[in-house]
C-alpha cells in the first residue's frame, strides 16, 4: 500500500530518488539547503520504501512552482505521481485562500511533457 507522508526526505533520499528517474545527484549541503527552502514536501512509500517525491517552492502569496515530482523507475505508471500531483495540488488550493490568483507553474522533463 502506497502511504503519502508531508514529510522532507534527507539528502541521500533525495538524491537516491533522482539518481533513479536521470537526474543525477548533488552534494548532500546543495540539497539540504534546497529542501530547506521548500514550502512543502510530500513523499511516497511503499511500506518502509521512499518511491516517490513532489514538492513545491515559492513565496505562498504570488508565485508558485511545482518541481521535483519523482517516482522510482519500477513504480511508475501506478498512478503515484498522480497521487503525489493531487496533494500538491490540495495545498496550493490553501495558499489560493490568501491570493486566488497565485500564479503556479509547473516544469517537465523532456519526454515527460504530456
Amino acid at each position: 500500500m502506497i502511504k503519502y507522508i508531508e514529510k522532507t526526505p534527507l539528502a541521500e533520499e533525495f538524491n537516491y530518488l533522482t539518481s533513479s528517474v536521470g537526474w543525477g545527484i548533488r552534494k548532500n549541503n546543495i540539497i539540504d539547503e534546497a529542501l530547506k527552502n521548500t514550502l512543502y514536501s510530500l513523499c511516497a512509500y511503499y511500506d518502509t520504501k521512499l518511491i516517490g517525491y513532489g514538492r513545491i517552492i515559492g513565496d505562498k502569496t504570488i508565485f508558485l512552482y511545482i518541481h521535483d515530482i519523482m517516482v522510482i523507475p519500477e513504480y511508475q505508471n501506478k498512478h503515484i505521481g498522480t497521487g503525489i500531483m493531487e496533494s500538491l495540488l490540495k495545498q496550493i488550493n490553501l495558499y489560493k485562500k490568501v491570493n486566488p490568483h497565485i500564479r503556479t507553474y509547473l516544469g517537465a522533463s523532456k519526454g515527460k511533457e504530456s
